[in-house]
C-alpha cells in the first residue's frame, strides 16, 4: 500500500491550485493524507483524492505567524510518525521555503521526500526540484508531483475541481444573476469598497441581479457594497455553500483571493480585479474564461505588499466601473429579459 502525505500550508487559493497535482498522486497512491493549515483546512475539505486531513499552523508559513512552538512542532512530528506515509510532497509558493517541513517530515521518519527548493536541502531531500520560473501555481505543483512520480491519467485534465457535498442548497436563491465579492485576503488586492457599491448599483440599473458574498468579518463591506440593490450574504455561507453561489452564477467580480479560484473550480467565468503585488502569470484565474483588470506595471508589482505601499492605490483603484460592466457583458451577456427589464 503507498500512503503519500502532501502538504499545502496556506491557505484556501493556494489549496484549490493544488487541486490538481493532488489528483495526480491520489491516480496511483492508495492514500492521501493532506497537511494543511487553517487557513485552508475548508478548501483542503472540499479536495477529491484527500483521503484524510491533518491540520497544524505553521510559523514559517502562516502571513502572520505565533512564535514558534517546540511542542506544537515536534507533536507534529510524532502525528506524522503515527499516520506512517511511505513519502511525502511539499507544496509551496516560490516564496516559501520547503525545508522547515521538510525537516519535520524527516523527523518523524518519512523516508522519500520531494519538493521545489533553491536553498541547498543537505539531507532532507531525496527529490529536489528547481523553481520553475513564472508559471502558474497549478503548473508548479503539477511538476513537482510529477518529479515525485505522479502524473494525471490520460483523459483526467488539469482543471481546477471541488466536491459539492451542498449541491442543491444555495442560499442565493435561483439563477440568473452575478456575483460581486469585495473583500480580498489582504488590503492591497481588494478594489475599493466605494468602486463595488458602484458596480452594483450600475448592474442593478442595467436589471442585473445582484449577490454580494463576503465572509463572517466582512459583513460591514458586503451590507455597505450591497446597499438596497444587492442580496448581502455576507457571513451567510461556508466555503461549501459559496461553491453553489458561484455554480448558478453567471459570473463573479472578484480580486485575488480564494473565490476567484473556487469559481474556477465550479466553472465560472471570473472578471479579476488583479493587484500586480504577486504575479498574475502565477495567480490569475485558471482554466475558465476571465478577464484580467488592474495597471500589472503599477509600482507595487511584484513587492507582495499586504498593504499598498502606493498612496492612493492607483493599480486597481483607477480601474472605472464601466471597464467591470464591460468585462462582465464579454464573459456572460445578460440575458434579453434582464435588459428589457
Amino acid at each position: 500500500m503507498t500512503h503519500v502525505l502532501v502538504s499545502r500550508l496556506d491557505s484556501d487559493g493556494d489549496v484549490l491550485l493544488t487541486g490538481p497535482a493532488i489528483r495526480a498522486v491520489a491516480a496511483r497512491a492508495e492514500r492521501v493524507t493532506l497537511l494543511c493549515g487553517p487557513r485552508g483546512r475548508a478548501a483542503a475539505e472540499l479536495l477529491p483524492g484527500v483521503d484524510e486531513l491533518l491540520q497544524f499552523n505553521a510559523p514559517w508559513i502562516d502571513p502572520e505567524p505565533a512564535p514558534v512552538d517546540r511542542e506544537a512542532v515536534l507533536e507534529l512530528s510524532d502525528r506524522i510518525a503515527q499516520a506512517a506515509p511511505d513519502e511525502a510532497i511539499v507544496f509551496t509558493s516560490f516564496h516559501q521555503s520547503a525545508l522547515p517541513t521538510a525537516l519535520v517530515l524527516r523527523l518523524a521518519g518519512v523516508p522519500r521526500i520531494t519538493a521545489i527548493s533553491e536553498d541547498y536541502p543537505g539531507s532532507l531531500l531525496d527529490v529536489r526540484e528547481r523553481d520553475p520560473g513564472d508559471v502558474h501555481e497549478v503548473e508548479r505543483a503539477l511538476g513537482l508531483a510529477r518529479a515525485a512520480g505522479y502524473d494525471l491519467p490520460p483523459g483526467n485534465g488539469a482543471q481546477l475541481v471541488v466536491e459539492r457535498p451542498r449541491a442543491g442548497e444555495n442560499p442565493a436563491g435561483d439563477p440568473p444573476y452575478v456575483v460581486v465579492h469585495p473583500g480580498a485576503s489582504v488590503p492591497a488586492r481588494a478594489w475599493p469598497a466605494e468602486k463595488s457599491a458602484e458596480l452594483v448599483e450600475e448592474l442593478a440599473r442595467r436589471g442585473r441581479r445582484v449577490v454580494v458574498t463576503g465572509s463572517a468579518s466582512e459583513r460591514d463591506l458586503t451590507a455597505f457594497v450591497a446597499g438596497d440593490k444587492g442580496l448581502d450574504l455576507g457571513g451567510a455561507s461556508d466555503l461549501a455553500a459559496l461553491a453553489e453561489v458561484l455554480a448558478a452564477a453567471d459570473a463573479i467580480v472578484v480580486g485575488n483571493t480564494g473565490p476567484a479560484h473556487l469559481a474556477a473550480a465550479v466553472g465560472t467565468p471570473v472578471v479579476s480585479l488583479f493587484a500586480p503585488v504577486v504575479p498574475a502569470a502565477r495567480w490569475r484565474p485558471w482554466g475558465v474564461p476571465h478577464v484580467l483588470l488592474g495597471d500589472q506595471d503599477a509600482p507595487c508589482r511584484a513587492t507582495r505588499a499586504r498593504t499598498c505601499p502606493v498612496p492612493g492605490h492607483p493599480c486597481l483603484a483607477d480601474v472605472a466601473t464601466g471597464e467591470v460592466v464591460a468585462a462582465l457583458e464579454h464573459l456572460a451577456p445578460a440575458p434579453l429579459e434582464e435588459v428589457a427589464a
